[in-house]
């Protein structure tokens, strides 16, 4: 057996990492000022990300604004970061 063979290491592709989340709570960061935790439904080849159970937060110059939704669909142009698990930003 070649020393390549034995060190070779398992690729995943990015939509299949997020395909195992699904089900899961996961946080996603957007372009703009906004960013949503949520439990992943499902999403398709854009991106596009369908979340249930989400909580939005929105940087104002007031301070952080949190707004609870049932369920949300998110315009995959716009998702700038996913973070499997992640529970959002940490509020003061």
């Amino acid at each position: 057996m070649s020393e390549e063979a034995s060190t070779q290491i398992e690729q995943i592709l990015p939509l299949e990492l997020i395909e195992k989340c699904i089900g899961s709570r996961i946080w996603i960061a957007m372009k703009n000022d906004k960013e949503f935790v949520g439990t992943l439904l499902g999403f398709d080849a854009y991106v596009n990300i369908f979340l249930k159970d989400v909580t939005e937060y929105e940087y104002t110059p007031e301070g952080l604004k949190t707004i609870k939704l049932d369920n949300i669909l998110l315009n995959g142009n716009h998702v700038c970061l996913l973070v499997p698990g992640g529970e959002g930003p940490k509020i003061k």
